[in-house]
């Protein structure tokens, strides 16, 4: 989508934010009502500002025949007297003024877009599978915090001073209409003057800043990827090559950054020029109905006045334009992803469901990522509650794609999957969730402590529990040999830990739950041999009584469950019941070994 490079081609964005953010605006109403209040008094007091002089320079005009070196009459100094003080008076409280205004509206949109940011970082939470499978992390992580901070910014430096610049404008001539039409008329037209010679830049700059955006993008994407993938990085000496890359990006946001600059300033000092020239043509003609008596001096020095001020918001109307249509590109960005439906959502009448007995019906089950490509092709399978079940197909079988399911991170396009006899659609999604335990091949642990990782599995969890629930993962041990025991932080995503702790560490969090149904979905790969017989036991203690499914690739992985269920294009092709006495390599023995 283009993105858009003028007022008006922002205009449509910027009115379907305002739409879709309008309940938090309601919110702000008071805020917002004395934000007006302040930038109307304001204006106001701006427009006075020049007056006092106008009063002091007539009275001085007035009695100029006189010899003004003889004592002046007593009013003429209570005009100067009151002019000075009225002048100080206005600039006091015009400053007043402005600041409770920035102070007000600041407030308002700032705790607008808080809560913005925190509504879009809640509604990508309910987005189904199916999105963040397509979407870029880097991209969303851009929207929660760039975009949002973009708003924020632009609300206070851009829109503001626009808003009070447009009002004081229509104020000022208002005013000098009512003072000397015809000199109002000569003033109007030095702005389609402006207006020619500004647009062209205008565009130009809007045009580059939106590149430099782009090239802001790219950095910040390319940082995020080789940050976070910094062993890859270093073992295959990729230093310089993203180095390399990364000088591109940068060189280009530079030089986009520069032109946008020179732009700008370029069109302030056009602007600049157009100002000298329009007050010299004002003072030319002002002057000659000045001696024509048409105008008085004072009034003529307004008419200056407000015509040096009545050019600033439109000088700075290119570096508004630009600010204001990256916002409205920000704010689509926000509203794009708040407008997108959630996938899985509880049906009006879905219940909490009961405490799970793990009696698993899978009927007809179909599902497709894409249109024309089914995974599951009209599944059928039972698992009665308490059986340990291994479901073993080459990648692409529809392995995890199955056990997704079970969560509702996915719900069938079209069967049935039962728990209970329970239609889980029937169910609201977070009793189901709360009820299935899943352990990942990758640990995927939060930068935290141990103890916070192990209570995500149960947020109201105890210590005890905690520990109880280490004890159970063969944790306990290693987490206390730590340098601050359960209370120790470890790195993003566990980095601080080995393989084999980490995914103790993910067991615990799964034993928390109590769940009736536990997911082991690739557990085991990748893990030494050593380390494999202490989470094979672990998982053992695991799944103890519980409905089990064993997604895995790999035959010797599926020792000691009570069926091994074949998929293959997305159906069961093979379901059997190995003998009781099945011998498997010694670290897979371990898993059938733990009393059920």
């Amino acid at each position: 989508m283009a993105r858009p490079s003028t007022l008006r081609d922002a205009a449509p964005g910027l009115r379907r934010t305002l739409t879709r953010f309008r309940p938090h605006l309601r919110e702000q109403r008071k805020l917002l009502i004395l934000g007006c209040i302040a930038l109307f008094a304001e204006v106001a007091l701006r427009l006075l500002e020049p007056w006092p002089l106008k009063y002091v320079l007539d009275a001085v005009i007035a009695a100029a025949g006189a010899d003004l070196r003889t004592p002046q009459p007593a009013e003429l100094r209570t005009v100067l007297i009151v002019a000075t003080v009225a002048l100080v008076a206005v600039v006091v409280l015009r400053a007043l003024a402005a600041y409770l205004m920035t102070i007000l509206f600041a407030l308002a949109g700032n705790r607008v877009l808080t809560r913005v940011r925190a509504e879009l970082y809640a509604h990508l939470h309910t987005l189904s599978m199916a999105y963040h499978d397509k979407a870029r992390t880097g991209d969303l992580v851009t929207r929660v915090t760039g975009d949002v901070g973009r708003l924020q910014e632009v609300t206070v430096t851009a829109a503001l001073p626009l808003a009070g610049n447009v009002v004081t404008l229509a104020g000022m001539l208002v005013v000098v209409a009512v003072l000397d039409w015809q000199l109002a008329l000569l003033v109007l037209l030095v702005f389609p003057v402006f207006l020619v010679t500004s647009v062209r830049l205008t565009r130009r700059i809007s045009t580059v800043s939106r590149s430099q955006r782009q090239a802001e993008g790219a950095l910040a994407s390319l940082a995020t990827e080789s940050l976070g993938s910094m062993q890859v990085v270093q073992a295959y000496s990729l230093e310089n090559q993203m180095q390399e890359s990364f000088g591109g990006s940068n060189a280009k946001s530079l030089r986009d950054g520069v032109k946008a600059k020179k732009l700008s300033a370029g069109l302030e000092r056009k602007t600049d020029v157009l100002v000298g020239l329009a007050t010299a043509l004002v003072l030319y003609v002002g002057a000659l109905r000045v001696l024509a008596g048409e105008l008085t001096p004072g009034e003529l020095v307004v008419f200056l006045t407000y015509l040096k001020t009545a050019f600033k918001p439109m000088r700075d109307l290119a570096k508004y334009t630009g600010r204001i249509a990256k916002a409205a590109a920000s704010g689509e960005r926000i509203v794009d992803i708040l407008d997108t439906r959630p996938d899985i959502e509880d049906r009006s009448w879905a219940r909490p469901a009961d405490s799970f007995r793990g009696d698993v019906r899978f009927e007809g089950v179909r599902l497709s990522y894409e249109p024309g490509h089914p995974v599951l092709s009209g599944l059928d399978l039972w698992v009665p509650a308490g059986e340990r079940i291994a479901v073993v197909g080459a990648s692409g079988a529809g392995k995890s794609t199955l056990v997704s399911l079970l969560t509702r991170l996915r719900d069938p396009d079209d069967g049935r999957v039962l728990v209970d006899g329970h239609d889980l659609r029937d169910l609201t999604v977070e009793s189901v969730r709360r009820q299935v335990a899943i352990v990942l091949q990758e640990s995927v642990l939060f930068a935290g402590t141990v103890r916070d990782n192990i209570a995500f599995g149960r947020p109201n969890a105890t210590s005890e529990q905690i520990e109880a629930a280490a004890r159970l993962a063969d944790a306990h041990e290693f987490v206390l040999a730590l340098p601050e025991g359960y209370d120790t932080v470890i790195g993003e995503r566990g980095s601080t830990l080995s393989g084999g702790q980490r995914q103790r560490i993910a067991i615990a969090r799964a034993a928390i739950r109590d769940a009736a149904i536990v997911v082991l979905d690739e557990a085991l790969t990748g893990l030494d041999e050593d380390t494999e017989r202490e989470v094979v036991q672990a998982l053992a203690r695991l799944t103890e009584g519980r409905t089990t499914f064993v997604i895995t690739h790999d035959l010797e992985a599926a020792a000691g469950t009570d069926r091994i269920v074949f998929l293959q294009d997305g159906v069961v092709v093979d379901d059997i019941r190995p003998p009781a006495n099945r011998k498997t390599r010694t670290s897979k023995e371990a898993f059938g070994a733990v009393p059920r």
